[in-house]
Parts: structure tokens; sequence; C-alpha cells
């Protein structure tokens, strides 16, 4: 057989030509002329089959991603190697070079291209919402019975701006459109319920404290009639802090000291038998607040017995003698102590 194209009998035919001549006409990719990109002026977003993604990248990066997108490789082609480069940008177009090297039959072929990338600028669905200030949910940031300290509204402020850094990379409406500073607290107005629900969550951990809900219709979806909710997460501290001074009644009453408070638990000391003791913020309405730590006062060591200890009352002077316990065994007489007064009664304070 002979090559129609150039009558070469010698070579092998493919598709009816010969070799040389297919290779000739053979392309090694497909890459349109113009390749459109819808991009986020803000995020950087680009929307893709009808979803917005891959935020708070490069522009460059864009326009290599929808090169790489859009070149299309022949099936023959083996072994490729393909660089892209940006000739240069005129205005949101970027002008881009295509070199692409490959194995074809056996053979090595070069061949070079020109594409031409827009980015048209629109504005994503989060940023629409962000920059009109939208929220889904307010975290209301207060203590029970008692102020917030300016540390606590300190930390508390730092974790919310640190969180929900954390979390924008997953959730884009993780962001912080207000804080309202308010006498009894901080009121922080927060895009998206999901990210608020574990900023709260991050808050306890740190704080501990009992975590309430309560949505609020604000108004109707008009095609599907339902209603639309705001929700108010109420944080709340315990009017105790640690080194405060307690009274837990469950199945027996405990008067104790507070030595650590978790988002599971509050941890405390019994003042009657130095045993630890736990309390689940479920029965956080079981807790009595009975004296701040600055309560409790010096005292001495006036005399020991291998069964008891015995003080003297910060007060009016008088000896109290205290049971004996292993916290107290290492005390001489003379040594300085602790000691709190509660319903009447003193308690000697561990060091």
């Amino acid at each position: 057989m002979f090559c129609p194209e150039c009558g070469n009998t010698d070579l092998p035919m493919i598709e009816g030509i010969c070799k040389d001549c297919f290779l000739e006409k053979f392309t090694i990719l497909e890459i349109p002329e113009k390749i459109e990109v819808n991009t986020c002026a803000h995020c950087n977003a680009n929307l893709r089959e009808g979803k917005w993604e891959e935020s708070n990248i490069p522009e460059e990066e864009i326009i290599y991603r929808a090169l790489e997108r859009s070149i299309k490789i022949d099936p023959l082609v083996e072994d490729e190697e393909i660089e892209l480069e940006i000739l240069q940008m005129r205005g949101t177009i970027a002008e881009c070079y295509i070199d692409a090297k490959a194995t074809i039959l056996g053979e090595i072929i070069q061949q070079e291209f020109k594409a031409e990338v827009r980015l048209r600028k629109t504005v994503c669905p989060n940023c629409s919402k962000q920059n009109s200030g939208y929220y889904e949910a307010v975290i209301q940031f207060r203590a029970d019975s008692r102020e917030l300290t300016r540390e606590e509204l300190k930390q508390s402020n730092k974790i919310v701006n640190k969180t929900l850094k954390k979390l924008f990379d997953k959730d884009k409406l993780a962001y912080l459109v207000q804080i309202a500073s308010l006498k009894e607290g901080n009121d922080y107005y927060i895009g998206s319920y999901k990210s608020a629900k574990k900023l709260v969550n991050v808050l306890r951990e740190e704080f501990g404290g009992i975590i309430k809900e309560s949505p609020r219709l604000i108004s109707q979806d008009k095609s599907t009639g339902k209603g639309i909710y705001r929700i108010w997460i109420s944080f709340r501290l315990p009017r105790f802090k640690k080194g405060d001074f307690i009274k837990y009644t469950d199945n027996k009453e405990k008067i104790g000291v507070v030595t650590a408070i978790d988002g599971k638990k509050v941890i405390a000391i019994d003042l009657n038998s130095s045993e630890k003791f736990s309390i689940y913020w479920k029965d956080y309405k079981s807790i009595e607040y009975l004296k701040d730590s600055s309560s409790a006062e010096k005292t001495v060591i006036t005399s020991k017995s291998p069964s008891s200890i015995q003080i003297l009352d910060p007060v009016d002077y008088n000896t109290v003698d205290l049971p004996m316990n292993d916290d107290f065994r290492s005390l001489n007489i003379g040594d300085e102590a602790k000691v709190v007064k509660i319903e009447n009664r003193l308690y000697l304070l561990s060091k």
C-alpha cells in the first residue's frame, strides 16, 4: 500500500496514511484557545460545576489549575512532559504558553500551544454572607452571679479568634461578625452555627461551665414555608473559681475547696476528710458557693498529737483542736498555716 498523502510505500500505514504523515498531523493534546474561570474577588474561590471550591489560593495557581483541567491528552501519547507558563497578565486575562513533549508510536515529538485564561471576578455566597453581616448563632459569654474578670474576657477573646481561624479552613462561615461588649459579658456573633457549637465547647474546655441553647424564629422561607432560626448559645461560667470554697449536696453533704475546673467537671478536696471528689456539670445546681479564696486566714500551730492538731482562731485567738490527718502530720508546732471559717467551724487547709 502507498500513502495517499506522500506516496510512500515503505512505512507502516496508520489510519490510512503512512507513519510520517500521521505524526506530522498528530496533536499531543487539545486545549481551548480561551478558558474562563469564575473566581471570588474576596477569597479567590473558583466556581466549578456549580460548586465553589479551592479558596484562598494565589491567582497564578488558579490559572495553572484551569489550564491543567482543560488539557485533554490523546490516548496514543506515552511519557508526556508538559510545561505551563504564564507569559503575561492583561488585567484579568492571562496569556499562557504550553510546551508538550511525548512519545508517540516510538517517536519523540515536541509541540507548542497557546491559551488565554480569563478570570471573571464575582462574589461567592460565603463572602456575600460575610460582607452582609450574616450570622447563624450568638454565643453569650457570662458568669453565674458575678462579673467576669478582665483576664477571663481577654482569654475568651483570644480563644474565639484562634479557634475560628482554625475552623475557617473547613467552614467558610466560621467568622466573627462582631463582639458586643456588655456589662454582664460578651456576645460573639458567629457566621456558622456548626462552628459556634465547636467554639463554645473549646471555651468550656478552658473555663468549665454550663451551656444552653435557645433558638429564635427570625423569618420564614417563602419557598418552603419553614421557619428560619438563629441560635443563642448561653455559656455561663460558675460563680466559684479555683481556690474558692463550696458545699456539694448529693447523698452526703461535703464542704470543699475547688482545686480544678475543666470542661467535664469540678474537682474539689473535702475539708473534713481531705479526700478528692468530682462534680459533673449536670449536677451544677447541687453546688452552693460559700466563700472565695481570699477568705482563708493565717494561723499558728500551737500543739499536735497523733490524733489531733491545735491551732489559734485567727479572730479571737482561742485554741481550737482539730482531727489529725495525713496532710497535717508534716506541720510542726510554731508553723504557720491557713484556715477558713465556714458555718462557725474552722477548717485547716492543706499546703
